[in-house]
């Protein structure tokens, strides 16, 4: 995982990859939306070892992203369910998948396709405008927020 701290940086991406951005967590999130909510089918379907799948559903529990649910008391059992905060890297882990099947294709076609619930239609991500709906992903700028540095606003160059 990244460093945990950017004295001269303020990004947004930097802080999420600090949560995510590990191989196995997004996998593990990936394999949540899949329906998967066991340890022993994360670890069945992953093939990661149990010590590094431990480690990355506790994070992703206490980050908010999953929660610790029991499903049964004697033994007690658990499963990791999706937040809403989980729920909400759907969008990512879809444009991943697309970005993968466009530019790193297997061989047989993409595994796994995006479909909308309400009628099978494909599913894409795209950018979209708040005004003049879905747009070519070269018409998008990013310009400084509120949260930026002094210097950005300045107009000056950054590192990210």
């Amino acid at each position: 995982m990244l460093g945990s701290t950017y004295p001269h940086q303020v990004c947004s991406a930097a802080r999420a990859l600090e949560v995510v951005g590990e191989r196995w967590t997004l996998l593990i999130v990936r394999d949540a939306m899949h329906g998967m909510r066991r340890f022993e089918e994360f670890q069945r379907g992953l093939g990661v070892a149990r010590n590094v799948l431990s480690d990355r559903l506790g994070k992703l529990v206490d980050a908010g992203i999953l929660d610790r649910v029991e499903y049964q008391e004697r033994p007690v059992r658990l499963e990791y369910q999706l937040t809403d905060k989980g729920r909400d890297l759907r969008p990512v882990i879809l444009a991943l998948t697309q970005w993968g099947d466009r530019y790193v294709p297997h061989p047989d076609g993409p595994p796994r396709l995006a479909r909308h619930i309400g009628c099978g239609a494909p599913v894409t991500q795209r950018s979209v405008c708040d005004v003049h709906g879905v747009i070519d992903n070269a018409e998008v700028r990013t310009v400084p927020g509120p949260g930026a540095t002094a210097r950005e606003r300045a107009g000056e160059p950054t590192p990210h």
